[in-house]
């Protein structure tokens, strides 16, 4: 069976990796993805991330990162569905926690954080927020 929402996908994985106090894990890998993991190790919320090629498909691996035995990301949860896509321009981008987390948005400029976007004037697609 197809899947549906590859991005999801991946923030499920690294939610349920944290949960079980994972040190890495691993997801099928993209372009798209990539780029999102890009933004969460800029951010700090991931202590990084590598191309796996040990199994028969390409895959990346994401380090997770902890502080004092807690998961570096509280909450990720996915806002623009496959169903319902959610799109922003740069001055309407939500703020999550009153800035103490990030939304990630994908820009005519690539995937960005709320806080770059903001800063090129540019709005996009929300694709998740993450705490």
């Amino acid at each position: 069976m197809a899947m549906t929402d590859p991005l999801g996908d991946m923030l499920t994985r690294i939610r349920n990796g944290q949960q079980a106090k994972k040190d890495s894990v691993l997801s099928p890998a993209s372009k798209l993805r990539a780029n999102v993991l890009e933004v969460l190790q800029r951010e700090g919320y991931i202590r990084g991330y590598s191309e796996d090629s040990s199994g028969k498909h390409a895959a990346l691996r994401i380090e997770l990162k902890y502080f004092e035995g807690e998961p570096a990301i509280k909450h990720v949860s996915r806002v623009s569905k496959p169903g319902r896509r959610v799109y922003s321009g740069s001055k309407e981008l939500p703020t999550v926690r009153n800035g103490l987390g990030i939304t990630i948005v994908s820009t005519p400029r690539g995937v960005l954080s709320d806080n770059e976007a903001r800063s090129h004037n540019v709005g996009g697609e929300v694709l998740a927020e993450v705490f």
